[in-house]
């Protein structure tokens, strides 16, 4: 079996071969928000199954394609739909395709998702910018033998959003006139939603959001040395004492519906890279 940074490199040569640019920045698109991606200019779309060592996306709403172009004027590869532990891939295959990025020259990795509410002060519809995160996934994808060309054996996490994007971030929401949320996300592996003892015990350790994705990809993103902006749509409330059963159509619809407020931060984060390129 070829080692990760043999793997990462196999599946960088393979899209080269079909798109030459170098991308500035890798965006990871979550559940309801895959239409994001037609936004993208001169965009090469290359299905998961023809880049070598990448997993397929078998969740409901991901497409499962890498979208390759130009989005704000910024040289950018995103992910239409990603991979779940609740899927069954371990945690070096789901991240595999930041360390692909960064193996193709992005700095910048934006990761957005759809999440369940636990702070009873967010709405659905909400956008949470991510200040922090808690790992309750029960795995790490640095676990194993550390690679130093991927990055080094103990990566600090005191700050894995980039704070100065959180700051950009909260403007442009001001800037645009919508409301924005700061605060910290949990994941966990799911694929079964929470109990109201769980929900209880995510919110009391302070978690503001729950989701069952992102906190891989971070963890391996900063790993990697590259600065991260992360945003989370509030989909559904997760409030235990007036909670309602689940409707995944509802979610992908509400996730569908906070699209103009992501695309807003997304492309104003990517006109901030422009202008540091200048």
């Amino acid at each position: 079996m070829l080692e990760l940074y043999d793997q990462a490199q196999a599946a960088a040569e393979a899209i080269r071969q079909q798109w030459d640019h170098t991308p500035r920045a890798g965006i990871i698109l979550g559940t309801g928000l895959g239409g994001f991606a037609d936004r993208i200019e001169g965009a090469l779309a290359i299905d998961y199954e023809k880049i070598p060592n990448f997993p397929s996306s078998t969740a409901v709403s991901h497409r499962g394609r890498l979208v390759c172009g130009i989005l704000e004027g910024v040289p950018v590869m995103a992910m239409e739909g990603r991979f779940h532990q609740y899927e069954g891939y371990p945690l070096k295959q789901i991240t595999l395709p930041v360390r692909v990025m960064k193996a193709m020259g992005a700095e910048l990795m934006i990761v957005t998702h759809a999440v369940g509410g636990l702070n009873p002060y967010y709405l659905p519809g909400d956008v949470m910018i991510i200040d922090d995160q808690i790992n309750l996934m029960g795995d790490n994808p640095l676990v194993g033998i550390n690679d130093d060309r991927l990055g080094p054996r103990f990566p600090d996490m005191s700050a894995p959003y980039t704070s100065e994007l959180i700051s950009l971030g909260q403007e442009i929401a001001r800037r645009e006139d919508f409301p924005v949320q700061r605060g910290v996300m949990v994941a966990v592996t799911g694929p079964n939603l929470e109990t109201r003892a769980e929900y209880r015990f995510l919110r009391q350790i302070g978690a503001d959001v729950v989701g069952m994705s992102t906190v891989p990809e971070v963890i391996v993103a900063v790993h990697c040395g590259m600065r991260v902006f992360g945003l989370s749509v509030v989909t559904d409330m997760c409030l235990p004492d007036s909670l309602k059963p689940a409707n995944v159509e509802e979610i992908i619809a509400v996730a569908n519906s906070a699209e103009p407020k992501l695309r807003a931060l997304v492309l104003g984060v990517l006109a901030h890279e422009r202008s540091r390129g200048n």
